[in-house]
């Protein structure tokens, strides 16, 4: 036994062990036995195999299909918000004309956001866009002269709080993503550019948005997933999961209502696998167009 542990051929596999074993119980054996729970018509003290039933179900599921619609539309509008501005959140920090002092600041109060509970964050933007007159958004409608507004039971003003939770809470987290990989490109590249003539928007398009590719593949990754998977801020936002003519309802919520609320382990079950291919099939794809299986190819 001493000698397997000291062996210079079984090293490797030993260090590798803990991240098989937790891939294996955590996600391996999960998504296998979701993917079999998905063909399957789940009651207590009774499984019974129905094939592709529950797949066919999901093709005529009307709120299925606007589940997924307003996760889609959610997680296009967040990408169009969550990479363009903190990029430029970190171009800003990262330059020279602010001072250490202030930059550390910034950063500090961008990130405090994604420390903070989503519980918390989303009771407090709910008291944020409640219906009373003192409600804060509703406060600075009335300095406009504006009539209160129904933020939560409009599709338009709840979409518009939804994106102001996912601002507020993960521009910072991007942020700091970007600034890391703003400070692995060399100096000198910027120098010779200037020396050159290049200014500052060229510098940006030409040096800056290539040496940030990994990162913002990195980030544009996690960003699909964590768009069509969001669901704990659409509850707390509405105060459960059944938001008005089902404006907050998300494929996670739907996947939740189906399993936990309905008991409908099988469906559910079917509904997180067509969720789990669509992110693949999208991440998959906007990582061949972007040219990360070909750098690592080319390796």
């Amino acid at each position: 036994m001493k000698r397997m542990l000291y062996s210079a051929k079984a090293a490797p596999y030993l260090f590798v062990l803990p991240f098989i074993l937790t891939f294996g119980i955590f996600w391996a054996y999960p998504l296998v036995n979701s993917v079999i729970m998905s063909t399957q018509d789940i009651l207590p003290g009774q499984v019974t195999s129905v094939g592709l039933a529950n797949y066919e179900r999901i093709v005529g599921d009307r709120l299925f299909w606007l589940a997924m619609g307003n996760s889609f539309r959610y997680m296009a509008l967040t990408l169009l918000i969550l990479i363009p501005l903190p990029l430029a959140l970190a171009v800003l920090v990262n330059s020279r004309i602010s001072s250490p002092r202030l930059t550390n600041i910034f950063k500090s109060a961008l990130f405090v956001p994604a420390l903070t509970s989503v519980v918390v964050a989303g009771i407090v933007f709910r008291l944020m866009f409640s219906e009373t007159e003192t409600a804060l958004m509703n406060q600075i409608l009335g300095v406009f002269g504006l009539e209160p507004e129904r933020w939560l039971r409009n599709d338009g003003t709840a979409l518009v709080a939804l994106l102001l939770l996912a601002t507020w809470r993960w521009a910072g987290v991007n942020m700091m993503y970007f600034l890391a990989g703003l400070q692995s490109i060399p100096e000198e590249y910027y120098e010779a550019a200037a020396i050159d003539g290049a200014n500052a928007w060229q510098r940006f398009w030409h040096i800056t948005v290539p040496g940030m590719k990994p990162t913002i593949v990195y980030v544009l990754v996690i960003s699909v997933y964590g768009g069509l998977a969001m669901f704990l801020e659409s509850f707390m936002i509405f105060g459960g999961n059944n938001s008005p003519q089902n404006i907050g309802l998300t494929i996670v919520g739907y996947l939740y209502r189906q399993g936990i609320e309905k008991n409908d382990l099988g469906y559910a079950s079917a509904v997180g696998v067509v969720l789990l291919v669509v992110i693949l099939a999208i991440n998959l794809v906007q990582l061949g167009a972007t040219g990360a299986f070909k750098k690592e190819a080319t390796r």
